[in-house]
């Protein structure tokens, strides 16, 4: 992955801002010369600050940027495994050998590094439980309740749309076969 400095993102959002001026006086029939673009771009840099998040985070957070943090972690829950774990500790908490039933197919190795990197990105949180013997518990944060949340409705479509995505799978192969 691509690393940049906050001053790549500070600068990344000076221009989506000085874009979204003159977007503004463009549909407001107003022409933009040479002295007016200037006053824009002082604008669009004074506007942007560090530490800003109403405005900063709003310009930066771009998932089709390949350098978006929140890219990374779109793609780590998206994963196969990652979107499996969600909707069932979106159920409630699990320990590890129960969720590892519930998402059947998955091998220790998957769930073990799922978990991690769900836990990383601020999805999952494991618990230590003080027994005998110990047992670890994941559970979702008010984040990952969120994301499952969406997840789940998106489950919940795929579901209720089978018929209609084996018909699509059909003509399709019929298509392709000829």
């Amino acid at each position: 992955m691509q690393r940049h400095s906050a001053n790549y993102f500070i600068v990344l959002s000076i221009l989506k801002e000085r874009g979204r001026i003159l977007e503004t006086m463009a549909t407001v029939g107003t022409s933009a010369d040479d002295a007016t673009r200037d006053a824009v771009d002082q604008v669009a840099r004074s506007s942007v600050h560090v530490g800003e998040p109403a405005i900063s985070d709003e310009l930066v957070s771009d998932v089709f940027n390949r350098a978006c943090p929140s890219r990374r972690a779109m793609e780590d829950v998206a994963g196969k495994w990652g979107i499996l774990a969600m909707l069932a500790l979106g159920e409630g908490s699990y320990r590890f050998n129960a969720l590892r039933r519930r998402v059947d197919g998955v091998s220790e190795k998957m769930l073990s590094q799922t978990l991690q990197v769900l836990e990383r990105n601020g999805m999952v949180v494991r618990s230590v439980v003080t027994t005998i013997p110990p047992r670890v518990e994941y559970t979702l944060t008010p984040l990952g309740t969120q994301v499952a949340e969406r997840l789940r409705a998106l489950a919940d479509l795929f579901e209720g749309s089978l018929d209609e995505i084996k018909r699509a799978r059909a003509t399709y192969d019929t298509v392709r076969a000829t």
